[in-house]
Protein backbone atom coordinates (compact mmCIF):
# COMPACT_ATOMS: atom_id res chain seq x y z
CA UNK A 1 0.00 0.00 0.00
CA UNK A 2 1.05 3.46 -0.87
CA UNK A 3 2.86 5.73 1.99
CA UNK A 4 0.78 8.21 3.47
CA UNK A 5 1.83 11.93 1.92
CA UNK A 6 4.03 13.80 4.48
CA UNK A 7 2.30 16.82 5.30
CA UNK A 8 3.34 20.46 4.34
CA UNK A 9 4.85 21.17 7.65
CA UNK A 10 7.16 18.23 7.42
CA UNK A 11 8.19 18.98 3.65
CA UNK A 12 9.50 22.33 4.32
CA UNK A 13 10.82 21.99 7.58
CA UNK A 14 13.97 24.33 7.96
CA UNK A 15 17.18 23.09 7.71
CA UNK A 16 19.06 25.90 8.98
CA UNK A 17 18.74 28.72 11.65
CA UNK A 18 18.26 31.16 8.69
CA UNK A 19 15.03 29.67 7.70
CA UNK A 20 13.33 29.48 10.81
CA UNK A 21 10.50 31.57 11.46
CA UNK A 22 10.56 33.33 15.12
CA UNK A 23 13.06 32.38 18.23
CA UNK A 24 15.57 35.40 17.26
CA UNK A 25 17.15 35.43 20.63
CA UNK A 26 17.65 31.50 20.27
CA UNK A 27 18.68 31.68 16.47
CA UNK A 28 19.28 34.78 15.51
CA UNK A 29 22.16 36.38 14.45
CA UNK A 30 23.38 36.82 17.30
CA UNK A 31 20.87 33.69 18.99
CA UNK A 32 22.26 31.18 21.39
CA UNK A 33 21.49 28.34 20.17
CA UNK A 34 23.39 29.57 17.02
CA UNK A 35 26.88 30.22 18.79
CA UNK A 36 26.47 26.63 20.71
CA UNK A 37 26.30 25.57 17.50
CA UNK A 38 29.25 26.97 16.03
CA UNK A 39 31.29 26.09 19.36
CA UNK A 40 31.33 22.26 18.01
CA UNK A 41 30.55 20.95 21.60
CA UNK A 42 26.42 20.78 22.23
CA UNK A 43 25.61 20.47 26.00
CA UNK A 44 22.60 18.88 27.60
CA UNK A 45 19.79 20.90 27.01
CA UNK A 46 15.77 21.35 27.53
CA UNK A 47 13.54 23.30 25.76
CA UNK A 48 10.26 24.30 26.61
CA UNK A 49 7.54 26.67 25.12
CA UNK A 50 4.17 25.84 23.07
CA UNK A 51 4.02 23.50 20.19
CA UNK A 52 4.43 24.88 17.10
CA UNK A 53 7.47 27.27 18.09
CA UNK A 54 10.41 25.26 16.61
CA UNK A 55 11.51 22.71 19.22
CA UNK A 56 11.92 19.60 17.40
CA UNK A 57 13.37 21.75 14.29
CA UNK A 58 16.02 23.59 16.40
CA UNK A 59 16.97 20.10 17.67
CA UNK A 60 17.81 18.63 14.25
CA UNK A 61 19.42 21.22 13.13
CA UNK A 62 21.78 21.21 16.05
CA UNK A 63 22.26 17.64 15.68
CA UNK A 64 23.13 18.01 11.85
CA UNK A 65 25.55 21.29 12.22
CA UNK A 66 27.20 19.66 15.21
CA UNK A 67 27.43 16.14 13.05
CA UNK A 68 26.04 14.01 15.64
CA UNK A 69 23.78 11.62 15.18
CA UNK A 70 20.05 12.01 16.33
CA UNK A 71 17.36 9.43 17.80
CA UNK A 72 13.88 10.92 18.57
CA UNK A 73 11.80 9.44 21.03
CA UNK A 74 8.74 10.81 22.93
CA UNK A 75 7.99 10.18 26.42
CA UNK A 76 4.78 9.42 26.05
CA UNK A 77 5.80 6.10 24.64
CA UNK A 78 8.80 5.31 25.20
CA UNK A 79 10.18 2.96 27.92
CA UNK A 80 13.19 2.73 29.46
CA UNK A 81 14.34 -0.07 27.77
CA UNK A 82 14.36 2.55 24.52
CA UNK A 83 16.47 4.51 26.74
CA UNK A 84 19.20 1.90 27.09
CA UNK A 85 19.08 0.99 23.53
CA UNK A 86 20.03 4.31 22.48
CA UNK A 87 22.85 4.45 24.96
CA UNK A 88 24.11 0.60 23.64
CA UNK A 89 24.28 2.12 20.08
CA UNK A 90 26.30 5.61 21.60
CA UNK A 91 28.71 2.76 23.04
CA UNK A 92 29.23 1.77 19.12
CA UNK A 93 30.49 5.37 17.88
CA UNK A 94 31.49 6.51 21.18
CA UNK A 95 33.96 8.88 20.57
CA UNK A 96 33.13 10.21 17.87
CA UNK A 97 30.62 12.57 17.95
CA UNK A 98 28.33 10.81 19.37
CA UNK A 99 24.31 10.55 19.84
CA UNK A 100 22.24 13.49 19.87
CA UNK A 101 18.56 12.01 21.82
CA UNK A 102 15.67 14.22 21.20
CA UNK A 103 13.36 13.46 24.18
CA UNK A 104 10.01 14.89 23.25
CA UNK A 105 7.14 15.66 26.01
CA UNK A 106 10.25 14.72 29.05
CA UNK A 107 7.17 15.56 31.42
CA UNK A 108 5.57 11.95 30.41
CA UNK A 109 8.69 11.12 32.39
CA UNK A 110 8.56 9.45 36.06
CA UNK A 111 11.17 10.53 38.02
CA UNK A 112 12.75 7.44 37.72
CA UNK A 113 12.92 7.45 34.05
CA UNK A 114 14.76 10.84 34.10
CA UNK A 115 17.10 9.54 36.39
CA UNK A 116 17.91 6.70 34.11
CA UNK A 117 19.19 9.75 31.97
CA UNK A 118 21.75 10.85 34.26
CA UNK A 119 24.43 7.71 33.76
CA UNK A 120 24.40 8.62 30.11
CA UNK A 121 24.67 12.13 29.98
CA UNK A 122 27.21 12.43 32.94
CA UNK A 123 29.69 10.02 30.91
CA UNK A 124 29.16 11.23 27.46
CA UNK A 125 27.40 9.01 25.57
CA UNK A 126 24.67 11.00 24.90
CA UNK A 127 23.34 14.58 24.60
CA UNK A 128 20.11 15.16 25.45
CA UNK A 129 17.94 17.68 24.24
CA UNK A 130 14.46 17.23 25.84
CA UNK A 131 11.38 19.58 25.03
CA UNK A 132 8.04 20.03 27.49
CA UNK A 133 4.84 22.41 27.18
CA UNK A 134 4.87 22.24 30.75
CA UNK A 135 7.10 24.65 32.92
CA UNK A 136 10.36 22.15 33.28
CA UNK A 137 11.36 23.53 37.12
CA UNK A 138 8.11 21.81 37.86
CA UNK A 139 7.95 18.93 35.62
CA UNK A 140 11.40 17.79 35.85
CA UNK A 141 13.80 16.05 38.56
CA UNK A 142 15.92 18.45 40.11
CA UNK A 143 19.41 16.66 39.24
CA UNK A 144 18.66 16.36 35.25
CA UNK A 145 17.88 20.18 35.56
CA UNK A 146 20.75 20.80 36.95
CA UNK A 147 22.39 19.49 34.02
CA UNK A 148 21.20 20.65 31.13
CA UNK A 149 20.76 24.54 29.76
CA UNK A 150 17.10 25.40 29.72
CA UNK A 151 16.14 27.62 26.83
CA UNK A 152 12.28 28.98 26.61
CA UNK A 153 10.46 29.28 23.02
CA UNK A 154 7.98 31.87 22.49
CA UNK A 155 4.91 31.78 20.63
CA UNK A 156 5.28 33.29 17.21
CA UNK A 157 3.89 36.50 16.45
CA UNK A 158 1.40 37.12 13.66
CA UNK A 159 4.12 39.62 12.26
CA UNK A 160 6.76 36.78 11.70
CA UNK A 161 4.03 33.93 10.80
CA UNK A 162 2.38 36.68 8.06
CA UNK A 163 5.41 36.63 5.53
CA UNK A 164 6.54 33.02 6.07
CA UNK A 165 3.11 31.90 4.78
CA UNK A 166 3.71 34.54 1.71
CA UNK A 167 6.94 32.89 1.06
CA UNK A 168 5.71 29.30 0.65
CA UNK A 169 3.08 30.76 -1.41
CA UNK A 170 4.89 32.01 -3.51
CA UNK A 171 7.45 28.72 -3.80
CA UNK A 172 4.03 26.91 -4.39
CA UNK A 173 3.93 28.90 -7.62
CA UNK A 174 0.16 27.27 -8.49
CA UNK A 175 -1.64 29.28 -6.20
CA UNK A 176 -1.27 33.05 -5.10
CA UNK A 177 -3.19 34.33 -1.70
CA UNK A 178 -4.66 37.46 -0.47
CA UNK A 179 -2.69 39.35 1.85
CA UNK A 180 -6.00 39.70 4.27
CA UNK A 181 -6.32 35.37 3.82
CA UNK A 182 -2.81 34.78 5.08
CA UNK A 183 -3.07 37.58 7.82
CA UNK A 184 -6.14 36.21 8.98
CA UNK A 185 -4.08 32.49 9.38
CA UNK A 186 -1.13 34.13 11.36
CA UNK A 187 -3.59 35.16 13.34
CA UNK A 188 -5.53 31.98 14.03
CA UNK A 189 -2.19 30.02 14.26
CA UNK A 190 -1.99 31.72 18.00
CA UNK A 191 1.49 31.43 17.86
CA UNK A 192 2.27 27.93 16.61
CA UNK A 193 3.67 27.88 13.22
CA UNK A 194 2.77 24.28 12.38
CA UNK A 195 -1.00 25.27 12.61
CA UNK A 196 -0.46 28.09 10.56
CA UNK A 197 1.11 25.56 7.74
CA UNK A 198 -1.60 23.40 7.72
CA UNK A 199 -4.38 25.90 7.25
CA UNK A 200 -2.33 27.23 4.26
CA UNK A 201 -1.69 23.77 2.99
CA UNK A 202 -5.76 22.77 3.44
CA UNK A 203 -6.43 26.12 1.43
CA UNK A 204 -4.01 25.01 -1.34
CA UNK A 205 -5.50 21.90 -1.44
CA UNK A 206 -9.08 23.16 -1.63
CA UNK A 207 -8.52 25.75 -4.28
CA UNK A 208 -6.35 23.45 -6.66
CA UNK A 209 -9.15 21.09 -6.52
CA UNK A 210 -11.52 23.85 -8.10
CA UNK A 211 -11.64 26.04 -10.83
CA UNK A 212 -10.39 28.98 -8.66
CA UNK A 213 -6.23 29.66 -8.24
CA UNK A 214 -6.20 32.22 -5.18
CA UNK A 215 -6.95 32.09 -1.57
CA UNK A 216 -9.12 34.31 -0.25
CA UNK A 217 -10.32 35.68 3.25
CA UNK A 218 -13.44 33.32 2.73
CA UNK A 219 -11.19 30.27 1.87
CA UNK A 220 -9.11 30.60 4.56
CA UNK A 221 -12.29 30.64 7.11
CA UNK A 222 -13.21 27.24 5.67
CA UNK A 223 -10.36 25.51 7.85
CA UNK A 224 -10.93 27.49 11.28
CA UNK A 225 -13.67 26.28 13.46
CA UNK A 226 -16.66 28.53 12.98
CA UNK A 227 -16.37 30.12 16.98
CA UNK A 228 -12.69 31.31 15.85
CA UNK A 229 -13.60 32.72 12.64
CA UNK A 230 -16.58 35.41 13.59
CA UNK A 231 -15.16 38.72 14.59
CA UNK A 232 -11.62 38.90 12.76
CA UNK A 233 -10.83 42.05 11.74
CA UNK A 234 -7.92 41.79 8.86
CA UNK A 235 -7.47 45.54 9.41
CA UNK A 236 -6.56 46.05 12.75
CA UNK A 237 -9.36 47.93 14.04
CA UNK A 238 -12.14 46.20 15.49
CA UNK A 239 -9.24 43.91 17.00
CA UNK A 240 -7.57 46.65 19.21
CA UNK A 241 -11.27 48.44 19.71
CA UNK A 242 -12.03 44.99 21.18
CA UNK A 243 -8.81 44.87 23.49
CA UNK A 244 -9.57 48.83 24.80
CA UNK A 245 -13.19 47.62 25.25
CA UNK A 246 -12.23 44.55 27.40
CA UNK A 247 -10.07 46.61 29.77
CA UNK A 248 -12.69 49.37 30.55
CA UNK A 249 -15.06 46.86 30.80
CA UNK A 250 -12.75 45.41 33.53
CA UNK A 251 -11.91 48.46 34.89
CA UNK A 252 -15.55 49.48 34.97
CA UNK A 253 -15.98 46.44 37.04
CA UNK A 254 -18.60 44.72 34.39
CA UNK A 255 -18.11 41.34 34.31
CA UNK A 256 -21.03 40.54 31.75
CA UNK A 257 -19.09 42.74 29.10
CA UNK A 258 -15.87 41.76 29.98
CA UNK A 259 -16.69 37.96 29.28
CA UNK A 260 -18.13 38.99 25.93
CA UNK A 261 -15.51 41.00 24.64
CA UNK A 262 -13.11 38.74 25.71
CA UNK A 263 -15.23 36.27 23.72
CA UNK A 264 -15.18 38.24 20.68
CA UNK A 265 -11.42 38.02 20.63
CA UNK A 266 -11.16 34.58 21.20
CA UNK A 267 -13.63 33.57 18.59
CA UNK A 268 -11.71 35.73 16.19
CA UNK A 269 -8.89 33.28 16.90
CA UNK A 270 -6.39 35.54 19.26
CA UNK A 271 -4.89 33.77 21.96
CA UNK A 272 -2.35 36.04 22.65
CA UNK A 273 -3.82 39.46 22.78
CA UNK A 274 -6.31 38.67 25.43
CA UNK A 275 -3.78 37.15 27.63
CA UNK A 276 -1.12 39.93 27.74
CA UNK A 277 -3.99 42.52 28.17
CA UNK A 278 -5.43 40.72 31.27
CA UNK A 279 -1.87 40.48 32.70
CA UNK A 280 -1.84 44.21 32.40
CA UNK A 281 -5.76 44.71 33.56
CA UNK A 282 -4.05 42.70 36.75
CA UNK A 283 -1.35 45.31 37.89
CA UNK A 284 -2.97 48.26 36.10
CA UNK A 285 -6.34 48.02 37.12
CA UNK A 286 -6.58 46.34 40.46
CA UNK A 287 -3.22 46.65 41.70
CA UNK A 288 -2.71 47.29 45.26
CA UNK A 289 -6.44 46.73 46.04
CA UNK A 290 -5.86 42.88 45.73
CA UNK A 291 -2.18 41.98 44.73
CA UNK A 292 -2.67 38.37 44.32
CA UNK A 293 -5.09 39.24 41.03
CA UNK A 294 -1.45 38.99 39.06
CA UNK A 295 -0.54 35.83 40.50
CA UNK A 296 -4.33 34.46 39.69
CA UNK A 297 -4.26 36.10 36.28
CA UNK A 298 -0.71 35.01 35.59
CA UNK A 299 -1.65 31.56 36.49
CA UNK A 300 -4.68 31.39 34.23
CA UNK A 301 -2.61 32.72 31.33
CA UNK A 302 -0.47 29.96 31.40
CA UNK A 303 -2.88 27.24 31.24
CA UNK A 304 -4.71 29.26 28.30
CA UNK A 305 -1.24 29.09 26.69
CA UNK A 306 -0.87 25.22 27.03
CA UNK A 307 -4.15 23.83 26.56
CA UNK A 308 -4.40 26.31 23.57
CA UNK A 309 -8.09 27.08 21.74
CA UNK A 310 -10.88 26.37 22.08
CA UNK A 311 -10.48 25.31 25.98
CA UNK A 312 -8.07 28.47 26.91
CA UNK A 313 -11.10 30.25 26.96
CA UNK A 314 -12.29 28.51 30.21
CA UNK A 315 -9.22 29.84 32.32
CA UNK A 316 -9.38 33.10 30.80
CA UNK A 317 -12.96 33.67 31.49
CA UNK A 318 -12.45 32.89 35.05
CA UNK A 319 -9.56 35.97 35.28
CA UNK A 320 -11.52 38.29 33.56
CA UNK A 321 -14.08 37.24 35.96
CA UNK A 322 -12.41 37.64 38.71
CA UNK A 323 -10.63 40.49 37.65
CA UNK A 324 -13.93 42.89 36.70
CA UNK A 325 -15.32 41.87 40.40
CA UNK A 326 -11.86 42.67 42.04
CA UNK A 327 -11.77 46.06 43.88
CA UNK A 328 -9.60 48.33 42.38
CA UNK A 329 -7.17 50.27 42.70
CA UNK A 330 -4.46 52.45 40.35
CA UNK A 331 -2.43 54.26 43.48
CA UNK A 332 0.59 51.69 41.89
CA UNK A 333 0.28 52.74 38.66
CA UNK A 334 0.04 56.44 39.01
CA UNK A 335 3.07 56.67 41.81
CA UNK A 336 5.19 55.06 38.77
CA UNK A 337 3.95 57.92 36.16
CA UNK A 338 4.58 60.85 38.90
CA UNK A 339 8.03 59.08 39.51
CA UNK A 340 8.89 59.26 35.79
CA UNK A 341 7.49 62.86 35.10
CA UNK A 342 10.50 63.92 37.72
CA UNK A 343 13.37 61.55 36.10
CA UNK A 344 12.24 62.30 32.24
CA UNK A 345 12.51 66.35 33.81
CA UNK A 346 16.33 65.42 34.92
CA UNK A 347 15.68 65.42 38.52
CA UNK A 348 16.42 62.94 41.42
CA UNK A 349 20.07 62.33 39.58
CA UNK A 350 22.34 61.87 43.25
CA UNK A 351 21.59 58.81 45.14
CA UNK A 352 22.01 60.15 49.08
CA UNK A 353 25.72 59.15 49.98
CA UNK A 354 23.74 56.91 53.02
CA UNK A 355 22.18 54.64 49.92
CA UNK A 356 25.51 54.42 48.18
CA UNK A 357 28.16 51.56 47.78
CA UNK A 358 31.05 50.78 49.32
CA UNK A 359 30.82 52.78 52.83
CA UNK A 360 26.63 53.41 52.72
CA UNK A 361 28.13 56.24 55.72
CA UNK A 362 25.39 57.19 57.76
CA UNK A 363 22.94 54.36 56.44
CA UNK A 364 20.68 53.44 59.51
CA UNK A 365 19.16 49.53 59.19
CA UNK A 366 15.86 49.44 60.01
CA UNK A 367 15.82 45.70 61.57
CA UNK A 368 17.30 47.38 64.37
CA UNK A 369 14.77 49.80 65.37
CA UNK A 370 11.42 48.88 66.62
CA UNK A 371 8.73 48.02 64.24
CA UNK A 372 11.46 47.71 61.99
CA UNK A 373 11.53 50.71 61.35
CA UNK A 374 13.85 54.54 61.37
CA UNK A 375 12.80 57.38 59.97
CA UNK A 376 15.78 58.97 57.26
CA UNK A 377 15.72 59.84 53.96
CA UNK A 378 15.48 57.89 50.59
CA UNK A 379 14.83 60.19 47.42
CA UNK A 380 17.21 62.42 46.33
CA UNK A 381 18.03 65.53 48.05
CA UNK A 382 16.16 67.39 45.01
CA UNK A 383 13.14 65.27 45.65
CA UNK A 384 12.30 65.23 49.27
CA UNK A 385 9.28 66.88 49.16
CA UNK A 386 7.90 64.47 46.78
CA UNK A 387 4.70 62.16 47.29
CA UNK A 388 3.99 59.51 44.29
CA UNK A 389 2.36 56.94 46.10
CA UNK A 390 -1.59 57.63 47.71
CA UNK A 391 -3.23 55.09 49.50
CA UNK A 392 -6.12 54.05 47.83
CA UNK A 393 -9.50 54.04 49.33
CA UNK A 394 -9.93 49.94 49.43
CA UNK A 395 -9.81 47.81 52.38
CA UNK A 396 -6.28 46.04 51.52
CA UNK A 397 -4.61 49.78 51.31
CA UNK A 398 -6.60 50.82 54.07
CA UNK A 399 -5.12 48.07 55.92
CA UNK A 400 -1.34 49.13 54.72
CA UNK A 401 -2.22 52.78 55.75
CA UNK A 402 -3.13 51.98 58.91
CA UNK A 403 0.26 49.69 59.55
CA UNK A 404 2.47 52.04 57.95
CA UNK A 405 0.74 55.26 60.18
CA UNK A 406 1.22 52.94 63.40
CA UNK A 407 4.78 52.25 62.77
CA UNK A 408 5.62 56.00 61.55
CA UNK A 409 4.06 57.09 64.48
CA UNK A 410 1.71 59.39 63.03
CA UNK A 411 -1.21 60.49 64.91
CA UNK A 412 -3.61 62.75 62.08
CA UNK A 413 -6.72 60.90 60.56
CA UNK A 414 -5.92 57.71 58.14
CA UNK A 415 -8.36 59.40 55.62
CA UNK A 416 -6.05 62.47 55.18
CA UNK A 417 -3.57 60.46 53.19
CA UNK A 418 -6.00 58.68 51.67
CA UNK A 419 -7.16 58.68 48.26
CA UNK A 420 -10.71 59.91 47.33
Amino acid sequence: MAGKESPLASKIRPESFDDMVGQEALVGEKGVLRRLSASGRLPSMIFFGPPGTGKTTAARILASSSGMEMRHLNATTASLSDVRAVAQDADGIFGQNGILLYLDEIQYFNKKQQQSLLEYIEDGRITLIASTTENPYFYIYDALLSRCAVFEFKPVTPGELFPYLKKIVAEFGCVSADDDALKFMSECASGDVRRAVTMLENSVKYVLAGDEKNIDLETAKLFIPGTMAGTFDADGDVHFDLLSALQKSIRGSDPDAAVFYLARLLEGGDLISPCRRLMVIASEDIGAAYPLAAVVTRSCVECARELGLPEAAIPLANAAVMLATAPKSNSANSALKAAQEDIRAGRGGTVPLHLRSPLFKGYKYPHDYENHYVDQQYLPDDLTDRTYYVFGENKTEAASLAYWQKIKGHVKNASDDVKK
